[in-house]
């Protein structure tokens, strides 16, 4: 099998405000072509020995494998979570007219 060109790459933030921002940041990085934002989700996790619940919007980022790891970073760079959820998950198939959009959308741009 062969490593997968394309994935979605989700993270989750506390605030609508936060979620445009980390999707606007990461699209105008073209690090993404496109990044969607959910409706807030309840969140249940064990942090420093409790566990907590909290209202989370999840931003869904789709982009390539090759800008992967500087999306990582930028999401890393700009979230102020100490350990934020980053998960790659891989696009298996998609329309080739959709795919090809999403790899030109986040060529890095050469400069002359």
């Amino acid at each position: 099998m062969t490593d997968p060109a394309w994935l979605t790459v989700l993270t989750t933030t506390d605030s609508e405000e936060k979620a445009r921002s980390l999707a606007r940041s990461a699209v105008e990085a073209r690090l993404a072509a496109c990044a969607q934002i959910s409706a807030p989700v309840t969140s249940v996790y064990r942090w420093e020995n409790a566990i907590e619940a909290t209202e989370e919007w999840q931003v869904l980022f789709k982009t390539t494998a090759e800008r992967y790891d500087e999306l990582e970073e930028h999401i890393e760079a700009v979230h102020d979570y100490d350990t934020p959820e980053i998960i790659a998950t891989p696009v298996v198939r998609g329309s080739a007219r959709y795919l090809a959009w999403v790899t030109a959308q986040t060529a890095p741009v050469v400069a002359l």
